[in-house]
């Protein structure tokens, strides 16, 4: 398992204004040989378990699939998502002596676009698919300043948040010292005048 800043609208981290943002990744798997003594491509019968959550918890995708792989998932909430992958199978211990390797790939922000499909399908000239990618640079730009701008509003809610406690755990130490003095003092006053020395 392992986890990365997902965002929506910006993949990669996380946005004010959360929009569905189409993650791809892909994945390859390799098993250790013990005769070799390296690793080496896995078996076509490992199955390999995806699960991916976004930052509340939500599982947004578990599917099972072979020893490689492609998915896809879609991010609808800012922040930081969860990529979990674990192999199904009981006979890897068996065959790697319990050692697997996965080569893990997520694609980001302007490189999730096939810009020569995208030409092919727009019938774009070279002027104008160069343009294109400027304007999702552009676009990714603007994405992780919001990111940005998100994180140290966040930050300063918790730092806010932080201060209000520590000023309020302040005014709670003054009132309990001060209440605590008016009652020693008046103890000893009680027990003085107990001994009739007051």
């Amino acid at each position: 398992g392992g986890s990365g800043g997902i965002g929506a609208p910006r993949a990669g981290g996380s946005g004010p204004s959360p929009c569905p943002r189409s993650v791809p990744g892909n994945y390859r798997t390799q098993l250790w040989d013990k005769q070799s003594e390296s690793f080496l491509p896995s078996t076509p019968g490992l199955g390999m378990h995806v699960e991916v959550k976004d930052p509340d918890g939500k599982v947004v995708l578990s599917r099972q699939y072979g020893s490689e792989g492609r998915f896809t998932f879609t991010s609808h909430t800012p922040g930081e998502h969860q990529i979990c992958l674990h192999s199904n199978s009981t006979r890897m211990a068996l065959f790697a002596g319990g050692k697997l390797r996965v080569h893990l790939d997520i694609q980001v922000g302007e490189h999730t676009n096939n810009y020569p499909e995208i030409a092919a399908k727009d019938k774009l000239t070279e002027l104008q698919l160069r343009a294109r990618q400027l304007l999702d640079q552009v676009e990714q730009i603007q994405k992780e300043q919001n990111y940005q701008r998100y994180r140290e509003e966040r930050f300063r809610m918790t730092s806010e948040s932080t201060n209000q406690r520590v000023l309020w755990w302040s005014i709670a130490q003054t009132i309990i010292l001060i209440l605590t003095g008016i009652w020693q003092m008046r103890h000893l006053k009680s027990f003085f005048e107990a001994k009739k020395l007051v």
